[in-house]
């Protein structure tokens, strides 16, 4: 089998985390999820564990990936092909939250718990997926995040030019964008929200596919 190795954020992780050359969305998001995990130090209980296979499917859609754990590796393959230890249902559009379990229920569990990344700060977030999508053709030179809460506004600019783009949503809302934790159309259906042009929403969406899929 053919890998990618994602890059953890973090230098000191002794994890490595390897996906398909040709991952589907939901071998990426995956990916995605468990480089951040490690990147941010949570559960590296489970992204150490010595064995273990876990079938990881979509709760709506027919979207399957096969998670297998080795001493220190994590390998990350679309579908499920052989029998796994335990199987996790998971809403995609949801935080990956979790639909139902089988099998080992200890593993099962441990799965689930490495798939909940805690967020970071949102202005934390902003930063990262500035720098992260900053090179995206098209998005704008200035992104204007506006967090709002009980305590009023708060706003933070990244980057400098004529062009700007404005996104407006709770911290938690902000953060689960940002770090691809949730996709911007769903987020929007979810009261975040943003102003620009009907281009840079496009290539916004676009930037958000890759903080999601790591594209």
């Amino acid at each position: 089998m053919n890998t990618t190795t994602l890059a953890a954020t973090d230098a000191a992780t002794q994890i490595r985390i390897a996906i398909d050359d040709d991952a589907t969305p939901i071998v990426r998001l995956i990916g995605r999820t468990l480089r951040d995990a490690d990147g941010f130090g949570h559960a590296p209980d489970v992204l150490g564990r010595a064995s273990g296979t876990v079938a990881v499917r979509s709760h709506a859609t027919p979207q399957a990936a096969t998670v297998t754990f080795s001493g220190g590796a994590v390998t990350v393959t679309g579908g499920v092909f052989t029998p796994t230890d335990a199987t996790v249902v998971v809403d995609l559009d949801n935080r990956l939250a979790s639909t139902g379990s089988d099998g080992d229920p200890e593993l099962a569990d441990a799965m689930l718990r490495v798939l909940q990344v805690p967020l970071p700060e949102w202005r934390e977030a902003a930063a990262r997926f500035w720098d992260l999508t900053r090179g995206v053709p098209g998005v704008p030179d200035v992104l204007v995040a506006v967090a709002t809460g009980p305590d009023g506004r708060e706003e933070a600019r990244f980057g400098s030019g004529p062009s700007a783009y404005r996104i407006v949503g709770t911290p938690d809302a902000l953060a689960g964008l940002f770090t691809g934790t949730d996709f911007l159309l769903t987020a929007l259906e979810r009261g975040l929200r943003v102003q620009g042009s009907m281009a840079q929403l496009s290539t916004m969406t676009a930037a958000s596919w890759k903080a999601r899929y790591d594209v």
